[in-house]
């Protein structure tokens, strides 16, 4: 992959996804060059991935009633073959697209990767942040949704650094509802 493939895929996710699409790949990113540190993986096919994996969601792709992964398999797999993407590469990028929010471990490096690094990039103050901002006049809503990302995702990862990771975020959400709700004295 060439520096212009690189800069157009990056400047799109960020075109159609928006400060959040462009800024949560990032993030993921960031997340897959720690809990990958020391792993044998193909470095391009993340970075693929980690661009592609949301674009089924975001205009003017998205569907009503498909969810985003699978949606965003369907239009990575056309950008990627108009693209002229080596199927072996597209193959790789497809799989750990479509696997992106599924448990798991007999998955390929790269998709428990992206999937663990999703994961983590929803706990934590981020995700408690994101719950918030999605739901502002109904933060029992936003404080619900936080609390059952924190039970559900931690038990998805697979890679030990993403578990050690997550139980770093998983204090740091306790830690912010907790004062919330002190600060709230429970009326929100």
């Amino acid at each position: 992959m060439d520096e212009t493939q690189r800069e157009e895929i990056a400047r799109l996710t960020e075109e159609y996804g928006g400060a959040w699409g462009v800024c949560h790949t990032r993030r993921l990113l960031h997340l897959i060059e720690i809990i990958g540190a020391g792993l044998d993986y193909d470095r391009d096919v993340v970075w693929l991935a980690a661009h592609l994996h949301d674009w089924g969601g975001y205009a003017p792709w998205a569907q009503e009633g498909v969810d985003h992964a699978v949606r965003s398999r369907q239009v990575a797999e056309a950008y990627l073959a108009e693209h002229g993407f080596p199927q072996a590469t597209s193959g790789r990028v497809l799989d750990c697209v479509a696997f992106h929010h599924q448990a798991g471990a007999d998955r390929p490096i790269e998709a428990l990767l992206l999937r663990d690094a999703d994961a983590l990039d929803f706990l934590g103050v981020v995700g408690v942040l994101r719950d918030f901002s999605k739901n502002p006049k109904d933060m029992r809503k936003a404080c619900e949704t936080a609390r059952k990302r924190r039970e559900k995702l931690p038990g998805i990862l697979c890679l030990e650094k993403s578990r050690s990771l997550a139980a770093e975020r998983v204090a740091q959400m306790d830690e912010l509802l907790a004062s919330f709700e002190r600060d709230t004295w429970g009326n929100f």
